[in-house]
């Protein structure tokens, strides 16, 4: 036990580097506990490593729980944003490299033009106006939508 006294600032600071880890690698930055936990320890290790701060227990314990809470009031609400914030991804499938030629004339509205694939009646659209006769190329499926654009 003696030498954890002794070398307290290196022990706080592997202690929070491993709180980091588990927070980022094990958990996936789901809870921010334990990363304002392992920062503060590292921070405070690293205060007493460099002589800011007294290396004493009582010192590690109020110097950590201050930073603590003090991360947990300044970063909660950026981290929540960043963790809140949703990705669309346009996924490619095996439409996208489908061609045909439309059967009546098609807009972004359109429901009568139908393309039958793969055994479905699809829904043609365009975000342009498109004619009869038109061949087209298939850029993005919705359920029972298929979205086309004109091929040159």
């Amino acid at each position: 036990m003696d030498w954890m006294l002794n070398y307290l600032p290196q022990v706080l600071m592997s202690i929070g580097i491993i709180a980091l880890i588990i927070e980022v690698v094990v958990l996936g930055f789901a809870t921010f506990i334990l990363f304002f936990i392992g920062l503060a320890l590292f921070i405070t290790g690293l205060s007493m490593y460099l002589g800011w701060l007294d290396a004493s227990v009582n010192m590690a314990m109020w110097s950590s729980i201050i930073l603590t809470f003090g991360f947990a009031l300044i970063l909660w609400k950026p981290f929540k944003k960043l963790q809140n914030k949703q990705v669309t991804q346009d996924t490619s499938s095996d439409f996208a490299q489908e061609t045909f030629v439309l059967t009546g004339d098609v807009n972004r509205t359109s429901n009568d033009v139908l393309h039958a694939y793969s055994g479905i009646n699809w829904k043609v659209r365009s975000e342009q106006p498109l004619t009869a006769g038109q061949t087209v190329k298939v850029v993005k499926t919705e359920v029972g939508i298929l979205w086309v654009i004109a091929v040159n």
